[in-house]
């Protein structure tokens, strides 16, 4: 059997990693910062390769640590739930879970009989009010929302990128005065998610249109309602492909699909750092990221 590295070695790294902070990894395992150091240069002297960008007060992971933590840490919670099991210390976890409502109807409620099934002892509660991050410790352990970036004193990864898409009625591209380019926004209405309040200037910079103005600009706070709105020749939703896929409706169309203007916009998820020692968050975190392929 290849020999592994010490087991305290790969907890060390793996606390470092979720905390980005040496300091901060040493309080929640007990340990001094310089011992807790040692362990972590040990694993990167046994694997011949650094984990981390060491940074003034911070620790990044590597491309080579995200890797790591991606394929070991998922390993080394079944391993604490194992022992939990063995020792009949299997108690109800609760998660609260800041997330917008379109991503957990699209991407989220439709997977939970997976998680529940992998991990039955957790549960979650499902928060959709505004400003999440900022409520994050103070009333969701975790959210998910979506930025062009989160505060660094946040622990964040991304979900995945996207394009922008600009999203209509089939409706429109035929008719008397049908859509057939991007100058034609001059005479729509258009419409923006509060999260998302700058996807139009992107866009339309990226399509090299920066004097291109809609004939009026309508506000959200509800991505299905912006979607039923389009859907119904109102005016042109800036949303995510994603969304539009998701929404697995015949009635909408990506007006200029042929143009692939990447977001500035992404769904991260996010957390206090500390939050990552919450044995609900890690499980959810883990099992968001293992499953991103098909979420």
């Amino acid at each position: 059997m290849r020999r592994l590295p010490p087991l305290t070695a790969i907890e060390a790294f793996v606390h470092v990693a979720r905390l980005g902070s040496v300091k901060a990894a040493a309080e929640e395992l007990a340990l001094s910062s310089p011992a807790l150091s040692r362990r972590v240069q040990a694993l990167e002297r046994f694997l011949g390769r650094n984990l981390f960008e060491r940074r003034h007060q911070a620790m990044v992971l590597s491309s080579d640590g995200e890797m790591l933590l991606n394929r070991i840490a998922p390993a080394l919670d079944a391993l604490t739930l194992a022992i939990d099991a063995t020792s009949g210390d299997t108690e109800v976890l609760r998660l609260r879970l800041g997330v917008l409502p379109l991503f957990a109807s699209q991407r989220l409620i439709g997977r939970l009989p997976e998680l529940r099934e992998k991990h039955p002892e957790l549960h979650i509660d499902i928060d959709t009010a505004a400003h999440a991050l900022s409520r994050l410790g103070e009333g969701v352990d975790a959210a998910i929302v979506l930025a062009r970036d989160v505060d660094v004193s946040l622990y964040s990864r991304r979900i995945d990128r996207d394009f922008a898409a600009a999203i209509g009625s089939r409706s429109m591209l035929e008719g008397r005065y049908p859509i057939t380019g991007p100058e034609d926004l001059a005479r729509t209405t258009i419409f923006l998610h509060r999260d998302m309040p700058e996807v139009f200037s992107a866009w339309r910079e990226a399509m090299g249109l920066e004097d291109l103005e809609p004939a009026a600009v309508d506000h959200f706070d509800s991505g299905q309602l912006m979607l039923e709105a389009a859907a119904q020749g109102l005016g042109i939703a800036f949303m995510l492909q994603g969304h539009l896929d998701g929404a697995h409706d015949t009635r909408l169309v990506n007006l200029f699909d042929s143009q692939k203007i990447e977001s500035p916009y992404s769904y991260w998820f996010a957390c206090r750092r500390p939050a990552l020692s919450n044995r609900a968050v890690r499980l959810f975190h883990d099992w968001l990221f293992s499953s991103l392929s098909t979420i």
